[in-house]
């Protein structure tokens, strides 16, 4: 499952019906926690998904007591969760993305991301940016890119919940030619003043628009252990603009039915293109990565 760069299909990718699974999950209750996800992911599957987005460790939930907790709930990437997906995509003939607490041959704990289709595991990656308590509980970073994949939907990548927010780390899946970046979330429920969307949904917005290329993001709901989880699942299309209805904080399949052809597509006026009018050299200072 080493993540590979995209190959490129010679009709381009048709139409496809994404469908973002936003759950109630909670920390420790991996059993109830995967016969939630396997009841979504059907239901998706029964209202015309061929793409699906879990949430961030939708295996195992979130706010860990401690490090030993969290090792003990994370898996093998050949573990029982990832082997459920796999049977799943297959099964259904579709493209699964989601989340999960990875126990690394090296013996760490990962939280990862695996894509998985009806062929079996395509790619897995371990976030690269860790978020406040993951850096505690025991978490290690990833280091590898974000992978993209060639599917029969189109060229998919992954990362995961804050990776997001780097666009730097962003503009790689869109440079490997990503049609549809698919995010696995847990955001936090925070204040906001009043009228205001969530900052999360409007920068995926934003990591859509700059490189025109659609996100898929799905988040959680709920409360675990005194954390309230926004639930801002949303496909955003390559214009930065959600083309699903807003269900905060409320369990929901979201889905939308997107063109993701579209993404292949950079200009965005007669003489502007948003990759091609970049300027690496311009962005660089010392120690940084131009690409």
């Amino acid at each position: 499952m080493t993540p590979t760069a995209p190959v490129g299909t010679p009709a381009g990718p048709r139409p496809v019906t994404v469908a973002c699974c936003q759950l109630a999950l909670q920390v420790g209750r991996v059993e109830e926690n995967r016969a939630r996800i396997r009841a979504a992911v059907e239901d998706a599957a029964a209202q015309g998904a061929g793409i699906v987005v879990l949430p961030e460790l939708a295996n195992c939930g979130y706010v860990f007591e401690d490090a030993a907790e969290l090792h003990a709930l994370a898996e093998p990437l050949d573990g029982p969760t990832v082997r459920e997906w796999t049977e799943l995509a297959a099964r259904l003939r579709l493209v699964i993305a989601g989340g999960f607490a990875e126990r690394g041959d090296d013996g760490r704990t990962y939280n990862s991301a695996v894509l998985v289709d009806e062929t079996g595991p395509r790619a897995a990656y371990r976030k690269a940016h860790l978020w406040n308590g993951e850096k505690t509980w025991g978490f290690t970073p990833g280091s590898r890119r974000p992978p993209v994949v060639d599917t029969r939907h189109g060229r998919i990548g992954l990362m995961v919940c804050y990776d997001l927010e780097f666009p730097e780390w962003v503009r790689l899946a869109a440079l490997d030619g990503a049609d549809l970046l698919c995010g696995p979330v847990n955001w936090p429920l925070y204040p906001r003043p009043e009228g205001e969307r969530p900052g999360e949904i409007v920068r995926v917005q934003a990591d859509a628009a700059v490189n025109r290329m659609f996100v898929a993001v799905a988040d959680r709901v709920g409360t675990e252990r005194g954390q309230d989880w926004l639930g801002g699942s949303t496909v955003v299309d390559a214009d930065g603009y959600p083309v699903t209805a807003s269900r905060l904080g409320q369990e929901a399949i979201l889905t939308a039915t997107v063109d993701l052809a579209q993404a292949r597509d950079k200009s965005i006026s007669e003489h502007n293109d948003v990759h091609q009018d970049r300027r690496p050299t311009l962005y660089t200072h010392p120690g940084s990565d131009p690409s």
